[in-house]
């Protein structure tokens, strides 16, 4: 969630006159790391996961589950116990960190030190991820849960969602007509940052979800709960005046977005090219592995037409006037701007032969002086040039004024408030780490072992795409558009999403590409060796020699169904998953650990091909099965209760749910994970 200085935050009246001073200062700072380490190269694959947890606080007697707000004293008492785990311990123990989020109820938790290419680093990212939800656990009351859950259910329903309780009417930050104001962490970045990005917008962030119509659904849909006479605040009035759709839940702060959980994954690459090669090739599948991770399809105590937060948290960080959002001529400000800072990637990025220009066929906005400044190829300038058309949203007074050569801090500044799909992120100033990219899209899983397949899904796939020098390049615009569909109900059994029908390169094989790329020289005509681990510095695929042969960019991709995507169609393309077995082939991996391999390879293509249900799904029919449910789209305090009771005795084992995961599946009240101590 950013940096979290200690200083003093400036309203937004006095931090919009540094905006200028942040950019140029943030772009010198880059080009400050840019000229250091621009040839740098040559480093191993490092890799690391970010999980955030909910902590619920169950009242067994009255069935109610509501959001625990003790996340600084839960957070003091884990760094005293995590700094006394092992004092002792050999470095390469991976002491768990955990960080706190923006909201009060939120835990973030990263292995402490990142995981290698190493086969064993790979197969040990569950019982990492087991053994840090077990410590939290641990050192909560008894009747509090981690829970790796995407979206609270009852997050702003009228009464107590929180413990202890605390009115919406003091939400002075966001002035929210549903969230008080004690639900954001108190550090002074938050508030600030959720009362600048109204300032700047002109009025309160507006999200809309459709309801999901079931049998008892009123129809218009016109929600009873939004106090709609309230004027308490100026903004009171703009869910009565429309920003409130009919037919839909509205959702009013930054909270309902920046208080979803997710599963996000950072790879060091070997070079800056290499690190562009990837973002680029992840780009398209951001948005396929955001509709198979789909896990949260319930808005304030509502059903809701959707199952995924993508649009939630968009829509949540959204500070685009009306003038940048196209409701009004550009007077005042520079830019129309289409998306809000928090949504899928703009660019292309990679100076690739196969990176064609019609593939960035979207209106990206820059910063021409920032472009210019920057210097660079024009893909790289423009990325720069176009995140820098966004203000920063935070300015402390103590760090107006940095040295542009030692530190970042006005770089990241406005780097970190630009929240996509994909992060290309250079080294920090003064630091051992290379260039690397992080990727963004998951809703975190109900269970460690779907996170670590997640994990070792996307981590498999990204040395795939560099060792085969795979192609996904689509338009962007169909990328939005996959993105968009990733969302609705049912997404990856109901929806196709565009994708590349032939993702080997130009002038290139299957098999010429598995042979030169992905595995050491072959002795004596003897089969190619095969690699020990993971690794980074694959070389690229060169241009034909007799020119690139550009057939329409239309008829280089198809709209397919997931299990197309994911397992092939049968026919020409073997499918992610079967390029990841192919990937694996090359490895030099044992027995034992490729069964764990094969497990977690296993979960995704049930997810794809429908055997196994999304988290979004369970959920939905959960909640319909429901005794207490009236098929009115409304998920009371009881079905809340029950239905995170239910998610916490899955993850546990204590519950079997054949549709939802393997039947072999174990839970950590057998399985409590490991760190290696």
């Amino acid at each position: 969630m950013g940096l979290l200085y200690l200083g003093t935050p400036l309203s937004w009246d006095d931090a919009k006159k540094y905006a200028d001073h942040v950019r140029y200062h943030g772009i010198t700072q880059f080009l400050h790391i840019w000229d250091r380490l621009k040839d740098r190269t040559g480093d191993e694959l490092l890799w690391g996961d970010e999980v955030e947890y909910m902590v619920v606080s169950f009242d067994d007697e009255h069935k109610n589950a509501k959001l625990s707000l003790r996340q600084t004293e839960i957070l003091e008492k884990l760094s005293s116990i995590v700094d006394d785990i092992c004092s002792d311990c050999d470095d390469k123990v991976p002491i768990p960190t955990f960080h706190p989020e923006y909201g009060r109820f939120m835990l973030e938790s990263t292995p402490g030190s990142p995981y290698t290419g190493s086969i064993s680093d790979l197969i040990s990212v569950e019982s990492n991820m087991r053994y840090r939800r077990c410590l939290a656990r641990q050192h909560l009351k008894k009747n509090e849960i981690p829970l790796t859950f995407t979206s609270y259910p009852r997050l702003g329903v009228p009464g107590p969602f929180t413990e202890p309780y605390f009115d919406p009417s003091g939400a002075v930050s966001s002035h929210s007509l549903f969230l008080p104001e004690e639900i954001t962490n108190p550090h002074v970045r938050f508030p600030t940052l959720t009362a600048n990005i109204r300032r700047r917008r002109g009025s309160k962030v507006a999200i809309n979800l459709p309801i999901f119509f079931d049998e008892q659904t009123p129809k218009p849909f016109i929600d009873p709960t939004i106090p709609w006479d309230r004027n308490l605040y100026s903004e009171d009035g703009e869910a009565k005046g429309g920003a409130a759709l009919p037919d839909h839940v509205y959702l009013d702060a930054m909270g309902f977005g920046m208080g979803c959980s997710c599963l996000q994954l950072t790879f060091q690459a070997c070079n800056v090219n290499e690190a562009r090669r990837m973002y680029d090739a992840l780009i398209p599948i951001g948005p396929i592995l955001l509709a198979l991770s789909a896990a949260s399809p319930i808005w304030r105590g509502y059903l809701t037409d959707v199952d995924c937060r993508w649009n939630v948290i968009a829509g949540s960080v959204d500070d685009r006037t009306e003038e940048e959002r196209g409701l009004k001529p550009l007077k005042n400000d520079r830019y129309r701007i289409p998306k809000s800072r928090y949504d899928s990637v703009d660019l292309y990025i990679a100076n690739d032969w196969a990176n064609r220009p019609e593939y960035n066929d979207t209106y990206v906005p820059y910063d021409e002086a920032i472009f210019d400044q920057a210097g660079l190829d024009d893909l790289l300038s423009k990325h720069i040039a176009h995140l820098f058309i966004r203000d920063p949203l935070v300015v402390f007074s103590e760090t107006i004024d940095q040295d542009d050569e030692s530190s970042s801090d006005h770089f990241e500044n406005i780097q970190s408030t630009n929240w996509q799909t994909l992060r290309f992120k250079p080294p920090p100033a003064n630091s051992p780490i290379g260039w690397r990219v992080e990727f963004r899209s998951m809703e975190v899983q109900m269970t460690d072992f779907e996170n670590a397949a997640y994990a070792a899904f996307v981590v498999l796939l990204s040395r795939a795409i560099l060792s085969f020098n795979l192609n996904f390049y689509l338009p962007i615009s169909k990328v939005d558009e996959n993105m968009s569909r990733a969302q609705l109900r049912d997404a990856s059994n109901s929806q196709k999403f565009f994708f590349r029908k032939n993702v080997f390169r130009e002038g290139s094989s299957r098999s010429s590409s598995v042979a030169s790329s992905c595995c050491s020289s072959a002795v004596n005509g003897d089969a190619p060796r095969k690699e020990k681990q993971l690794r980074n510095c694959f070389p690229t695929v060169p241009a034909p020699e007799d020119g690139i042969q550009k057939e329409p960019v239309e008829q280089e991709y198809a709209e397919m169904t997931m299990n197309e995507i994911m397992n092939g169609d049968g026919e020409m393309f073997t499918g992610l998953l079967g390029l990841v077995s192919e990937y694996v082939d090359t490895l030099d991996v044992e027995e034992k650990a490729l069964v764990k391999i094969n497990k977690y390879l296993d979960l995704i293509r049930k997810r794809s091909n429908g055997s196994l249900i999304t988290p979004a799904a369970w959920i939905r029919k959960f909640v319909r099965a429901h005794p207490a449910y009236k098929f009115d789209s409304v998920v009371n305090a009881e079905i809340n209760y029950d239905l995170l009771k239910t998610v916490d005795e899955i993850e546990r084992g204590a519950l079997s749910v054949p549709e939802l995961l393997p039947e072999d599946y174990t839970g950590s009240d057998e399985d409590k994970g490991d760190i290696g101590l």
